[in-house]
Order: structure tokens, then sequence, then C-alpha cells
């Protein structure tokens, strides 16, 4: 085993993970670059990390709702403990990507339940991940979609799905964003229920065709009943 080999295998560990010991590298050496590359592209076929060790000494991070500073916990318990790093690696790149935060969301168990679908979808097509960030309630309160209505347009998540998220500025045009907004009219939250003590009660997402506007648009050049999927 030669230090080139552990070179280049602690290199792939940092960029697709957090690091490895040497104990870690040495043994993925032994197995080889190739099949490494393969297992870290393959999380389904690792093993899953067991959150509930965790919950079980920290109890109050199972649903932390609203206490300050509790959220990002069981995440950091989950990268330093992960078997499957690329996995959380790009749980954290998305995340960075579609942010949001506390801040204005206020509900910590919306936030984490965005990262657990980053974890799941993030390794996958984009757009089935864009779909998912849509209809995300701490995407949808963050970018004020639930205050984007069939007879008052609200352009914030059109212009930042076009803006960040997918074109970038220079590639699409005004009209472009008012009538991705149009489309994305009626993808709300399902109406929420008053705090407990404990803090918010979960969010749903909610589809009012009532509040969408179904009349003709004309997006990047294309004309139609375009609804939110037809524009991703």
């Amino acid at each position: 085993m030669g230090n080139n080999e552990l070179s280049a295998m602690a290199h792939l560990m940092r960029r697709a993970g957090f690091g490895a010991t040497r104990e870690e590298l040495e043994s993925r050496v032994a197995i080889g670059y190739e099949a490494t590359v393969e297992e870290l592209l393959h999380p389904e076929d690792g093993e899953a990390v067991d959150i509930y060790e965790f919950l079980r000494h920290h109890h109050s991070q199972w649903k932390p709702g609203t206490a300050g500073g509790l959220g990002q916990s069981s995440w950091v318990w989950r990268m330093i403990n992960t078997k499957t790093p690329l996995q959380e690696k790009m749980t954290l790149f998305w995340h960075q990507i579609f942010a949001t935060g506390v801040s204005k969301v206020d509900h910590y168990d919306e936030i984490i339940d965005m990262v657990d679908m980053f974890r799941e979808k993030g390794l996958g097509k984009f757009r089935a991940l864009l779909l998912e960030v849509a209809r995300s309630p701490a995407m949808i309160f963050w970018l004020d979609n639930n205050e984007n209505h069939a007879h008052a347009v609200n352009e914030n998540w059109g212009r930042e799905l076009l803006e960040l998220f997918t074109l970038g500025v220079g590639n699409y045009t005004e009209t472009d964003v008012r009538e991705a907004s149009r489309a994305f009219t009626g993808w709300t939250i399902e109406p929420k229920l008053p705090r407990f003590h404990m803090g918010r009660w979960d969010w749903y997402f909610e589809y009012r065709a009532d509040d969408h506007d179904d009349g003709e648009k004309t997006f990047l050049g294309r004309t139609g009943d375009f609804n939110g999927e037809d524009i991703i």
C-alpha cells in the first residue's frame, strides 16, 4: 500500500464525505478506489445510521419544534456517524443551495423534514428533487408561495426558482418570472393548527385547485395551461 494510494483515497473521502481515519483509509485502499466510488454512489446498499441511538439519549431532539438551538444536533450526529458519507455530504450541499432557515420558518421540524428529503433524493434526478423542494412547507413559507394566489400573484418563489435554482440571471425574462409564478398559484400549506406547548404542529403541502390560475401562460417561448410541474 503506497502513500499515493492513501493520498488519493484521503482526497476522495474529503471531497465525497467528511474525511476518514487512517484505519478507514487503509480499509478502503484494500478494496480499491473504483469499488469505494461505487459504494459511495449507492447509499441504499450501505448501513443506515440508527438515529434512535441518538434520540434515546437526547429525546428532546425528536421534535424540537421552535426550541432554540436544538434542531441541528441530530444532523451533526448523523454527519459524524454516517456509513454513507457522500449521501450526507450531498444533503449538506443541497441544504446550502435550497437554503431555508429557522429565522423565518420558526419551525425546526419542517427544516429537518426538508433535510431528510435531501438525504433521500439528493443523489437522484434533479427534476425530482426540485419538485420535492417546491412542495416543501419550509420552502413554501420561506419564499412566500403560501401568499401566491390566483387573484394576487406573489413572484418570490417563481423568481428564485429561475434566478437561483435553475436558469440563472440573463436566461429568462420578467415575463417568464410572472408566468412561472402564476403556474405555482395554489401550491401552499394546509391550514396550520395553533401552537401547542412544545411548539408548532407539523405542516403539510396542499394544492388548492380553486386558488390556481388556470389561464393560458407563456413561459420560455411555450404557451399552455401550465401548472408548477410543467414549469419544472
